[in-house]
């Protein structure tokens, strides 16, 4: 009985305890708290991109690579000091020749704000350093959707639009000579049709040959290269299958000797 009573007597004890806590709780959750002083908080000094704009002016890759890498590197650098510091580290990248560099700069700097011609013009003259044409037309072309007047872009995409047109009127008559092969009845003639080297040169020569009789100084001067082209074609019939004939070396010498005389 008194083993109970002691029981009892504890838990009358516990609840007092608890609800004192409780009340003590709700009397310090309603106290007004003190305000916090902002000004005696630590402030984070902005991120600086002047550093990496003046090494980069001044051409010193090896300081610039540790200031522009302070500012593109840091979570914190404001978007406009971040395309800043890209463009700024890129141009250095170009100058110096690291092309693969400098366009990986230029392509997150226009992810971050797509609507820059000049740094669209500059990758497109980087794809062109590294031979790849169509990406270079393409950024070209990007530049001038953004600003139609932009002069180097338009430049630029004219000049490769030609050259894309040269190639592409190359590669239709890429191996094939200047007759027709399905009208060939001769074994040399034949021979220059099986082979795409061969097949090129004699475009060349014939496509040379036309020029230098378009560009004869008189109808004699004409004349005489009509005449040394008709020569070379019938050594070549007459030599092709003798014993140490040179078809190619034969269609070379003529080339170079058309060309001696067109000044190519």
């Amino acid at each position: 009985m008194r083993f109970q009573n002691l029981i009892q007597l504890a838990g009358v004890v516990l609840l007092s305890a608890l609800s004192l806590a409780a009340a003590h709780a709700a009397t310090a959750a309603s106290r007004p708290r003190p305000p916090v002083d902002v000004g005696a908080m630590p402030r984070v000094p902005p991120v600086d991109v002047a550093p990496c704009l003046a090494a980069t002016a001044a051409d010193d890759i090896d300081k610039a690579a540790a200031a522009c890498a302070a500012v593109i590197d840091n979570e914190k650098t404001a978007k406009a000091d971040l395309v800043k510091a890209l463009i700024a580290r890129g141009a250095l990248y170009a100058r110096h020749d690291q092309i693969d560099r400098a366009i990986a700069d230029d392509s997150r700097a226009l992810l971050l704000d797509p609507t820059l011609a000049d740094i669209f013009n500059a990758r497109g003259e980087l794809w062109l350093k590294k031979g790849d044409k169509p990406k270079a037309v393409q950024d070209f072309g990007a530049a001038l959707k953004i600003d139609p007047n932009h002069e180097k872009a338009k430049a630029n995409h004219k000049a490769m639009a030609r050259e894309l047109e040269r190639i592409g009127a190359q590669m239709a008559v890429a191996g094939k000579p200047s007759f027709n092969c399905a009208r060939a009845s001769r074994a040399v003639e034949k021979a220059i049709c099986a082979s795409r080297e061969l097949a090129d040169l004699d475009r060349e020569i014939y496509g040379s040959h036309l020029r230098a009789i378009r560009e004869a100084q008189s109808p004699a001067e004409a004349r005489k290269i009509q005449h040394e082209q008709d020569e070379f074609i019938a050594r070549r019939n007459a030599g092709y299958g003798r014993p140490g004939y040179d078809l190619k070396k034969a269609m070379q010498e003529r080339l170079q000797r058309i060309n001696g005389v067109d000044g190519y």
